[in-house]
């Protein structure tokens, strides 16, 4: 995911600092699942910069039957009355719209969890 650590470098300046954790290599995937996750990654960044006032966001991906990114984030978390504002629901509907699903949630003493789980047919090399 080479975008995603060059769009980490860019939000370095200012914003929270972002780790990407991510395998050596990743096998070719499709390209609808790639800009789902460069896009829902953004977001979730974007999300923690913005409302949440993150020091540090880290991404991480999972390659099993899909691709799995989580984004997690030490900000102020989710207050009780969050809805999903714009945000949040286009990274669901990227997710739903390659049968896939976003999970957001607070985390336990601050901060803030995306997981999408993003299905995908290894394409051959």
């Amino acid at each position: 995911m080479p975008a995603i650590r060059e769009s980490a470098l860019s939000q370095a300046e200012g914003g929270p600092r972002v780790i990407v954790e991510a395998p050596e290599s990743l096998p070719t995937l499709p390209a609808a699942v790639e800009v789902a996750a460069y896009r829902i990654a953004t977001e979730a960044v974007t999300n923690a910069a913005r409302h949440a006032q993150a020091e540090r966001v880290v991404i991480r991906f999972d390659l099993t039957d899909a691709l799995e990114l989580t984004v997690q984030d030490n900000g102020a978390g989710l207050p009780a009355s969050a809805r999903a504002g714009v945000g949040i629901t286009s990274m669901r509907e990227r997710a739903a719209e390659l049968g896939g699903r976003v999970v957001v949630e607070p985390l336990a003493g601050g901060g803030t969890r995306v997981h999408a789980r993003l299905p995908l047919a290894l394409v051959e090399s």
